[in-house]
């Protein structure tokens, strides 16, 4: 199940550089189920922008991957230790 979010996580930054239609139902559809885990993480470091000239760099999908592993590997150490 990760996995499948990775790739929805690595398609949105990917549409995110492409001037794509967001009506279109399946970037829709990409936005709507990666926006609940990366909302919360961009609000977090929206405080502090990063890069020059008003450019902001968006971390956000990175971190959350970082997360989503690290509490798959949580979640896999306490089923083994059960």
């Amino acid at each position: 199940m990760s996995k499948l979010f990775y790739l929805l996580i690595v398609a949105r930054c990917l549409l995110s550089w492409l001037p794509v239609n967001r009506s279109n139902k399946i970037v829709d559809l990409i936005y709507t189920l990666t926006e609940p885990v990366l909302a919360p993480i961009r609000r977090l470091f929206d405080r502090s922008p990063l890069g020059g000239y008003g450019m902001r760099i968006d971390f956000s999908p990175v971190i959350a991957v970082i997360l989503i592993e690290i509490v798959c590997d949580v979640i896999i150490n306490i089923i083994y230790a059960l």
